[in-house]
C-alpha cells in the first residue's frame, strides 16, 4: 500500500462561451500537456486515465487523450453530472493510494451548448424522476429549467425558514465577480453591483440571471502519483490529498426538504468524513472551492461545510467573512459564477485552483498562510464529491 496520493501537477485552459471555445478534443489535450508540463513529465510515464464529460459520445475521452499520446494505457470515460470532474479525481486518487499504479491522469472536459441543461434522452426514464415528483409537491409546476427550480426552491426554503431577505443571494454573486477580476480563466471578470445582480433578468422567482452560472466550455487535469514516484523522478509533490469522501443521496433527499433536495444532506456527510479522516476542522481552513453553480447554492454550502453555524449564512456573508479580509476566503477563483460550468471541467478546475493557492502560485488570487485547503463539487442526482488538500514537506 502506498502513501497519500500526491499531486504532481494541474493545469487547465481558459474557460469560454460555447461560440467561442475550441473543440472538446483541442481544449482537453491542451489541459494535458500543461498538467504534465507542470508536473515535469512525459505523457509515456501516465499509467491510466480517469476522464470526465457529461454531454458527449461514449469514449470522448480516448479521443481525446489520443491527440496527447497513443501509449495503450487503460482509459476510463467518467459521467456523474455535475461532479463528474471531482469523480475522476476520486476514482485516480484511489488507484495511486491502493498501489494499483504509480502515476495516474485525471482529465475532465466539456463542450457544452447555449442555453440550460437539459435531457438528450427523452425515450427512457429520466434519472430525475423522483427528484421532480418531489419539487412538484412542494412548489408545483413551473415553466423555469429545471435547475434553477431546484435551487431557487431551495434559496426560498433557507430564507423562509430562516427569515432572510432574498436579496442576501445577490451579494454572493457581486463577490464573486470580485475575485474572477484577478482569474485569467474566468469568462466573467468585469465587476458587478448589487443592483446590477438584482436587476438581471428573472430567471426563477427571485433567482435573477446574474445568480445562476452560465454553461461554459472548457477543460482541466491533474496529475496524481505515490510519494515513492514523486521522489524516484524528482518530481515537485509538496501538495497531497489528506482525504477524500463521496456520497449520494438518502432517503432523507426525497422526504419535505427543498434544501435536502438539492445536496445539502450530501454535502454534509461528504465533509464530515473528510474533517475525520484529515483530522482538520472547519476552523482551519482558509480557502475553500464550493460548489456556486447558483448564489443559493452557495450560501447552503458554507452551512453543509460547517463554514458557519446553521442559520448563521446571514451574518457570515454580511460581515464579510466569506472573501478576503474575512474568515475564509469562498471561490477565490470567481467560481462558477464568473468561471463558468463546463460540468465535466469543473472539479478539476477547483483542484488546480487550490493547489495553486498551497503552492503560493495563485497571484493577485492569492490566500495568506494556507496549509490546507478544501474542494466541494455537487452532481443532482447524485454525487457530492468533497476533498482536503494539504501542504507537505
Amino acid at each position: 500500500m502506498s502513501g497519500k496520493a500526491r499531486v504532481a501537477g494541474v493545469g487547465m485552459v481558459p474557460f469560454a462561451t460555447p461560440s467561442k471555445a475550441e473543440s472538446y478534443d483541442l481544449m482537453a489535450g491542451k489541459a494535458v500537456r500543461a498538467a504534465l508540463t507542470d508536473a515535469g513529465l512525459d505523457y509515456t510515464s501516465i499509467q491510466q486515465a480517469y476522464v470526465g464529460y457529461v454531454y458527449g459520445d461514449s469514449t470522448s475521452g480516448q479521443h481525446a487523450l489520443y491527440g496527447v499520446g497513443l501509449t495503450g494505457i487503460p482509459v476510463v470515460n467518467v459521467n456523474n453530472n455535475c461532479s463528474t470532474g471531482s469523480s475522476a479525481l476520486w476514482l485516480a486518487r484511489q488507484v495511486v493510494e491502493s498501489g494499483a499504479a504509480e502515476c495516474v491522469l485525471a482529465l475532465g472536459f466539456e463542450q457544452m451548448q447555449r442555453g440550460a441543461l437539459g435531457s438528450h434522452w427523452d425515450d427512457r426514464p429520466s434519472p430525475f424522476e423522483r427528484f421532480g415528483e418531489v419539487v412538484e409537491k412542494l412548489q408545483g409546476v413551473s415553466d423555469a429549467p429545471m435547475a434553477p427550480q431546484y435551487f431557487g426552491g431551495a434559496g426560498a426554503a433557507y430564507a423562509e425558514k430562516y427569515g432572510m431577505s432574498t436579496d442576501v443571494f445577490a451579494r454572493i454573486a457581486v463577490k464573486a465577480r470580485s475575485h474572477a477580476a484577478n482569474n485569467p480563466y474566468s469568462v466573467f471578470r468585469d465587476p458587478i453591483s448589487l443592483a446590477d445582480v438584482l436587476g438581471s433578468p428573472k430567471i426563477y422567482d427571485f433567482l435573477t440571471r446574474l445568480q445562476c452560472c452560465p454553461p461554459t466550455c472548457g477543460a482541466a487535469a491533474a496529475v496524481l502519483c505515490t510519494p515513492e514516484f514523486a521522489a524516484k523522478h524528482g518530481l515537485r509533490a509538496d501538495v497531497q490529498i489528506a482525504a477524500q469522501a463521496m456520497t449520494t443521496d438518502t432517503p432523507a433527499t426525497f422526504e419535505t426538504d427543498m434544501m435536502k433536495l438539492v445536496g445539502f444532506d450530501m454535502a454534509r456527510a461528504a465533509v464530515d468524513q473528510v474533517y475525520e479522516a484529515s483530522g482538520v476542522g472547519p476552523e482551519d481552513i482558509k480557502v475553500v472551492e464550493l460548489h456556486d453553480c447558483f448564489t443559493t447554492n452557495e450560501l447552503l454550502t458554507y452551512e453543509a461545510l460547517r463554514l458557519t453555524p446553521e442559520g448563521t449564512a446571514e451574518k457570515f456573508i454580511v460581515d464579510g467573512d466569506n472573501t478576503y479580509g474575512g474568515r475564509v476566503v469562498t471561490n477565490p477563483s470567481g467560481g462558477l459564477l464568473s468561471k463558468g460550468h463546463p460540468l465535466g471541467a469543473t472539479g478539476l478546475a477547483q483542484c488546480a485552483e487550490l493547489v495553486w493557492q498551497l503552492r503560493g502560485e495563485a497571484g493577485p488570487r492569492q490566500v495568506d498562510g494556507v496549509n490546507v485547503a478544501l474542494q466541494h463539487n455537487l452532481g443532482l442526482g447524485g454525487a457530492a464529491v468533497v476533498t482536503m488538500y494539504e501542504k507537505v514537506a
